[in-house]
């Protein structure tokens, strides 16, 4: 397995010597490394008081002076690999340019109890949870290697400054590196407390700089999960239950097993595998095998019957919010009108770049597991549970992740079954990979919802009543149970229950459907449908009073709304309201999410055939601050793509119990050349809001094409997706 010539290098495989997790300063041979735990020690017995908040980063200085940032998100494409260094350098006052990250590793975060807050990255969270400990990690060394200098030359700290790698001391003119003060910077007390840079003072976050993790990816250096080579390694094809829920009955091997190469052929309990000295020959014995299975009586789930449940879903919905009374604003409404609509979307499939995959080794009572995870941590647990071993006694290698989107998150089960069929063939590393069709058909889905709602204006054509019924699956039902608040859940609500409009009554319900099939956290989860159908509908509802959809939207929001901030952001850079070139029309929503606060406006055409081009996105985020100017606009446009793609190509289909889509050939993805101009608009507001940008930009884009298609033809389209209206991309 090449090693990557840039970072990240997996710490897991560094010798304990030179990951010495060092309390209040003991010297490493290497250098400076520091394990920085503010208020409280993470090692201290019994709860941390109530207002206490474990503050983390590990730092280690080389002598070469060389920052070596250890990172405990995954890095999946969004750039949180660079961001958290940039925010320990910026505070360090190093040189960027030496500095590098290493992913952490999750059995020492374990070791020392939970020294990281968390190994999970998705909800936008890998820069916004972890942006304050890394500014203050990176402080505190700053702090010890000015402590180191002073304590040499015999000065008062307050006479040192920490530049650009290098401690001096202007008086004297003397200086040192990092690297030659590293040593005694590591006996130094830890500073209780430091004082931050203010914003004004930041000289690399803001700033566009480019990623560490790119010249790796471009040159084919970097190791993602699928790229593991092992001295020894078998590969493993699977064949999962076409139906979700079902099992193995009986399997065949006959025909198989004596195939060249052919090792093993492993049941489990809900997949059958074939391990093989090679994965196309695992994949075709995979494919000639004989199985029965039990479909545990689900096979008759199609895309009607989903229908069905949703809309008796939507007849049985719990309140979520209610203001004033909706029922009474409808009847004293006298002369006004009264807007209906229903919308639809699918379930969706995340289709990564990488299928699943993870390798494991099972040596006598230990276990390394390779897995391009979202969350080590519940990588590391899931796979010692099923292994049967306590977690210190399994090691979990982080490579990089070809795509996530929430995949390979919450749900660890390729992890599970890589360890099943580990434990087949003890002393042996096997790589298990999914086929493209065992991926597409195997996923936690997007959700998919039912919105029923009714709008009432007055007779002067002001908003006075919305009523939303809701009807979904929950996500966290499965995960996180007691997220549900009276058996509600509000996450499937998200965008209704909070939604900034200022309306004198409102009534949101959700009804939770329980349907067969698997549902995950999905890029941007419920806020990346939910915004379609409140968006949508508001248009229409504003296109019923007479008024322009900006202004109709301004008119709503409370004056101080960062959502007005974007609005009117998005606004200006398109020149909303201004004559447009013949035959195009304009659309735009506005939408918060994880933090942060996105609108956008989208420019198209559609020609007599129903067949749309879209010309020019603008798409304005308030996420607070910005940690890498050009990762957020990288970000902004892989929403765009990806939006674009699921409004009018992407769905999954059930019959009989099972998915229809397999691959690219029914599950297409947005072309280079269907991919419009898009302009990134960024408008943080500063403070101490810290917002994510990985999410949030999907967020208004499915309603502003959808409004923007009803603005050119006067059709409203309230079903994603489009296709089934006859619309597509030119």
């Amino acid at each position: 397995m090449n090693t990557p010539i840039l970072p990240p290098i997996p710490s897991d495989v560094l010798p304990a010597s030179r990951r010495s997790f060092l309390k209040a300063g003991a010297a490493a041979a290497t250098g400076f490394a520091l394990g920085f735990h503010l208020p409280a020690m993470a090692q201290k017995a019994g709860p941390a008081p109530s207002d206490a908040v474990d503050i983390n980063a590990w730092i280690r200085i080389t002598p070469d002076n060389q920052v070596v940032c250890e990172v405990a998100r995954a890095e999946m494409g969004q750039g949180t690999s660079t961001s958290l260094p940039m925010m320990l350098a910026e505070e360090l006052e190093c040189q960027w340019a030496d500095v590098r990250m290493e992913f952490a590793s999750v059995s020492e975060h374990i070791a020392r109890n939970k020294v990281y807050v968390t190994f999970a990255t998705g909800g936008s969270r890998g820069t916004r949870d972890s942006q304050a400990v890394m500014r203050k990690a990176g402080a505190v060394a700053r702090e010890m290697l000015k402590a180191a200098a002073a304590q040499q030359w015999g000065v008062p700290i307050t006479e040192v400054v920490a530049k650009a790698g290098r401690v001096s001391h202007p008086a004297s003119q003397r200086s040192l590196s990092y690297g030659a003060l590293a040593t005694q910077a590591a006996r130094q007390p830890v500073p209780e407390s430091v004082k931050l840079k203010a914003p004004s003072e930041w000289g690399l976050i803001g700033k566009p700089i480019p990623r560490l993790d790119i010249p790796a990816k471009v040159n084919g250096s970097a190791v993602f999960g699928i790229d593991v080579r092992l001295p020894g390694m078998l590969y493993a094809a699977i064949v999962q239950c076409p139906v979700f829920g079902g099992a193995p009955a009986s399997v065949d091997d006959g025909a198989v097993k004596n195939r060249r190469g052919v090792k093993k052929v492993v049941t489990g309990p809900d997949f059958v595998a074939v391990v093989a000295d090679n994965w196309w020959r695992a994949q075709q014995a995979a494919k000639a095998l004989k199985i029965a299975w039990d479909y545990k009586g689900q096979d008759k789930l199609d895309d009607a019957a989903v229908r069905k449940l949703l809309e008796a879903g939507t007849q049985a919905a719990r309140p979520l919010r209610q203001v004033g009374d909706f029922a009474k604003a409808q009847t004293e409404a006298g002369a006004g009108k009264v807007v209906e609509a229903e919308y639809f979307v699918p379930y969706l499939s995340h289709f990564t770049l990488e299928p699943q995959n993870c390798t494991s080794l099972l040596q006598g009572d230990t276990l390394e597991v390779w897995a391009p995870t979202q969350n080590a941590e519940a990588t590391l647990a899931v796979a010692a549970k099923t292994a049967g071993l306590p977690v210190q006694q399994v090691k979990v290698h982080r490579p990089y992740l070809g795509g996530g989107f929430g995949r390979r998150g919450g749900f660890q089960d390729f992890v599970r079954q890589s360890v099943q069929i580990a434990q087949a063939l003890p002393g042996v590393p096997v790589k298990l990979l999914w086929s493209r069709e065992e991926d597409m058909q195997h996923d936690f889905y997007r959700p998919a919802a039912l919105y029923r709602q009714r709008a009432v204006l007055d007779a002067g054509g002001q908003l006075v009543a919305w009523q939303a019924l809701l009807a979904s699956q929950s996500i966290v039902a499965a995960i996180r149970p007691e997220a549900l608040k009276n058996g509600q859940d509000f996450q499937a609500g998200e965008s209704f229950h909070d939604m900034p409009y200022q309306v004198p009554a409102l009534d949101v319900r959700h009804g939770l459907c329980d349907i067969n099939v698997p549902v995950g956290f999905w890029r941007s989860v419920f806020h990346s449908q939910n915004p379609f159908a409140r968006e949508c509908f508001l248009d229409e509802v504003l296109a019923a009073a007479g008024k322009d959809p900006l202004q109709g939207r301004l008119d709503l929001l409370p004056p101080d709304s960062r959502d007005r901030k974007v609005l009117q952001a998005v606004a200006s850079a398109a020149h909303w309201g201004q004559p447009l070139a013949k035959g195009r029309a304009q659309g735009l929503a506005v939408q918060d999410a994880y933090g942060s606060y996105a609108a956008a406006v989208v420019e198209l055409s559609v020609s007599a055939q129903k067949v749309v081009t879209v010309h020019k996105v603008w798409v304005a985020v308030d996420p607070g601050h910005v940690a890498n100017i050009d990762s957020a606009r990288a970000q902004i446009e892989g929403n765009v793509i990806y939006a674009l793609t699921t409004l009018f190509m992407s769905e999954i289909n059930l019959r009989d119990g099972r998915v229809q889509q397999a691959n690219l050939a029914d599950y297409p993805l947005l072309q280079l050349r269907q991919t419009p101009q898009i302009t990134s608009v960024l408008v943080p507001t500063g403070g101490e809001v810290w917002g994510g940008m990985g999410e949030p930009p999907y967020a208004p884009m499915s309603a502003a094409v959808a409004n923007a298609i009803a603005k050119a033809t006067g059709e409203r389209l309230r079903q994603t997706p489009f296709s089934h209206a006859g619309y597509g991309l030119a």
